[in-house]
């Protein structure tokens, strides 16, 4: 799986395991996505694409024997969906040159990096269980996104050695933006999810930062726990970096 997920209980944490991390994304990225683009296809054709490509269901290494290729993601994109993710390049190349001037490495000049770059996009994760939790969620998360309210999302495909677990990424275009991170929440919320969420940068993915990082950094700037006792429910969102409830 691409994003954060605390280690489960009895796991040791190696050191700078996000190199570790940011190799098995990369590899997933290049890797044939399954994808609904919402610009190009159908409506129609909706319902019977996501009964085809069930997360539980569709395996990520393939099936060498029955000819089945890789899957690195599946993903609907959103009709207003807009590719938007800046100079890239511009901003490893910055990062490079940020590492060796031996200033600190903190969100703030993290955050400095992307602003110059206009690397802005992030996305809400959700780490779910295979089998219905998982297919459950990503369909209220897709559905969401073929009517236009989310951008677009992505989900991992099943894959050995994690615990069967699997990650949905549902995505904004402004990290910097509180307000439009506490409203994406809100449509996550409204679909039915209900499980914890947390809110990674893409900055952050383009530049390997992963838990376990040399860095020290926290790797999710944003944490989201639906209350069920609270009249109305609603979510306790907590800004990571300056530790203030923002909901």
């Amino acid at each position: 799986m691409d994003e954060e997920e605390a280690p489960l209980d009895g796991d040791v944490e190696t050191p700078f395991a996000a190199e570790t991390y940011a190799a098995e994304a990369m590899a997933a990225d290049v890797d044939p996505w399954i994808v609904f683009d919402c610009r190009r296809t159908p409506r129609s054709e909706f319902d019977d694409w996501l009964e085809s490509n069930r997360p539980s269901q569709v395996h990520r290494f393939g099936s060498e024997e029955g000819g089945v290729s890789p899957v690195g993601w599946i993903a609907v994109l959103g009709p207003s969906h807009c590719p938007g993710g800046g100079d890239v390049v511009g901003l490893q190349e910055s990062w490079e040159k940020l590492l060796v001037s031996c200033r600190p490495v903190t969100f703030q000049t993290v955050k400095e990096l992307a602003l110059n770059h206009g690397v802005l996009s992030g996305k809400w994760l959700m780490h779910l269980d295979s089998g219905f939790k998982v297919d459950h969620a990503w369909e209220c998360v897709a559905r969401a996104t073929l009517d236009g309210k989310i951008s677009a999302v992505k989900v991992s495909p099943l894959e050995p050695n994690t615990e069967g677990r699997h990650v949905i990424c549902a995505y904004n275009q402004n990290f910097t933006d509180e307000s439009e991170i506490i409203m994406l929440d809100s449509v996550i919320r409204a679909t039915g999810v209900k499980c914890p969420l947390s809110y990674k940068p893409d900055v952050y993915t383009h530049l390997g930062i992963y838990r376990g990082n040399r860095w020290k950094l926290c790797p999710t700037i944003y944490d989201s726990k639906f209350d069920l006792e609270c009249v109305p429910r609603r979510s306790h969102i907590i800004n990571k970096v300056t530790s203030l409830e923002v909901t």
